[in-house]
């Protein structure tokens, strides 16, 4: 009987430890709760950067703390607690860019060059390398082959007013599906970057960059017409487009993007 009490006591306090190995995002969380601006809803959103400048420090010291995280502390965590730590380090990032060249720049390429575009530039160390946005978004989290979501691209967020809204909460392990699927629904209810016109479907450049990720065959769609046909309410679809979408036979147009900062006025 004592064996079996101290057993469950071991138990008990390995999982109490493993839930406290957690990364804790809340100075993000915190940056985005006061930083960000939501607009419609959240179906957009933009962000003061001067009053984010102002609590750069906070920002560093989380980027700092992602940085300390080990590839093989990374490899330990389950599947939602990597996904939304590259989520989160991918848009912290994203804004420590911006800072360094804000208020000057009118665009996030703006902080490239002629050679090297923004997302090649290596100005990030994480999970012991160092890296470029590139590498955190197409190698580490869309050609890893562990998460094969393509609500992802409603997460990851470019600074530009084009760019799926930046959410004003960290992204969080265990309600992760709940803030992809919410993203991707706002996205897409946005009729100023996807809308029904003239009898064909208009949506955002992002489902031409990204055709093949939507048609990976996440919850069974095997083409973008199927995957937008998933979210047919969202995207605002009369019962007969949404047949014709789902059947492959609805025209889809991709809008010019907005590259303009996403900066509050």
């Amino acid at each position: 009987m004592l064996r079996y009490i101290v057993l469950i006591f071991v138990l008990t306090m390995g999982a109490g430890s493993a839930h406290a190995t957690a990364f804790d995002h809340s100075p993000w969380d915190g940056l985005l709760q006061k930083n960000v601006v939501v607009h419609d809803g959240g179906k957009a959103t933009t962000v003061d950067y001067q009053a984010m400048a102002t609590e750069r420090t906070i920002l560093t010291g989380y980027l700092g703390q992602l940085a300390q995280v080990s590839r093989t502390q990374f490899d330990s965590w389950p599947r939602d607690e990597q996904l939304a730590f590259l989520i989160n380090a991918y848009n912290a990032w994203t804004v420590e860019l911006i800072l360094t060249r804000y208020p000057e720049l009118q665009s996030i390429r703006d902080a490239g060059s002629l050679f090297q575009s923004t997302w090649q530039k290596k100005f990030l160390f994480l999970l012991g390398e160092k890296r470029s946005l590139d590498d955190l978004e197409h190698g580490l989290i869309r050609g890893s082959g562990r998460y094969n979501d393509p609500r992802i691209h409603f997460a990851v967020n470019c600074a530009s007013i084009g760019c799926p809204a930046l959410k004003n909460q960290a992204y969080r392990a265990e309600i992760l599906d709940e803030q992809l699927e919410e993203a991707t629904v706002l996205f897409l209810s946005d009729r100023t970057r996807n809308r029904p016109a003239n009898g064909r479907l208009q949506v955002s450049s992002i489902f031409k960059w990204y055709r093949e990720d939507f048609a990976a065959g996440w919850r069974g769609a095997r083409s973008l017409p199927q995957f937008l046909a998933l979210y047919k309410d969202s995207l605002g679809l009369s019962e007969t487009e949404s047949y014709e979408l789902a059947a492959g036979d609805l025209a889809i147009v991709f809008l010019d993007y907005d590259w303009r900062l996403n900066a509050a006025d």
